[in-house]
Parts: structure tokens; C-alpha cells; sequence
């Protein structure tokens, strides 16, 4: 059973940060899905580029949670709703 429950709140700007993060993110895992390794300098930048983005996509809930001290589950992962700002933590 699935549990969601909201931990917090952030500020607009803290969530444009993130929607950017999570959009480039997507984009790079999709290009990823096409590109192979016979595109040799692209494709290694890319992995680069994933690589960054996936350790500044992490460091900002990490340095979010605790600026807020957001509740955690060892089970849980917290969610970002981009139209509030709102935090939930979702517990599997």
C-alpha cells in the first residue's frame, strides 16, 4: 500500500532549479536511449553530461531535505509537485 504524505514546501525559485534538473535529466536518459557508442565523442559527452546532471539533480533533494528537515522513510522517496512547490514523501 502506497502512502503520501506532504513533508514541505519550497520556494519558486528552488523549484525552477529542480524542474530544470529533472527536464534535462529526462532529455539526456531519452537521447541516451538512441545514441550508441559508434558516436564515439558525442556519446561519451553525453554520459558525461548524464553522470553531472544525475549528482546535481541528488544534491539538490539532499540539500533541500535538509534545509527543511523533510521526514524520510527508508522505503520512501520525496515528490515535487512543479505547479506548488509542494513536497511529498511516498512511501512503497
Amino acid at each position: 500500500m502506497e502512502i503520501r504524505k506532504k513533508v514541505g514546501q519550497v520556494t519558486p525559485e528552488e523549484r525552477d532549479e529542480i524542474q530544470a534538473l529533472f527536464e534535462r535529466k529526462n532529455g539526456l536518459t531519452e537521447l541516451a536511449k538512441i545514441l550508441t557508442t559508434d558516436n564515439g565523442e558525442l556519446y561519451e559527452k553525453l554520459v558525461k553530461d548524464l553522470g553531472v546532471t544525475g549528482t546535481k539533480f541528488q544534491q539538490w533533494w539532499d540539500e533541500k531535505a535538509k534545509k527543511y528537515g523533510w521526514e524520510s522513510h527508508p522505503k520512501g522517496s520525496w515528490e515535487i509537485n512543479f505547479q506548488t512547490g509542494e513536497i511529498t514523501l511516498v512511501v512503497n
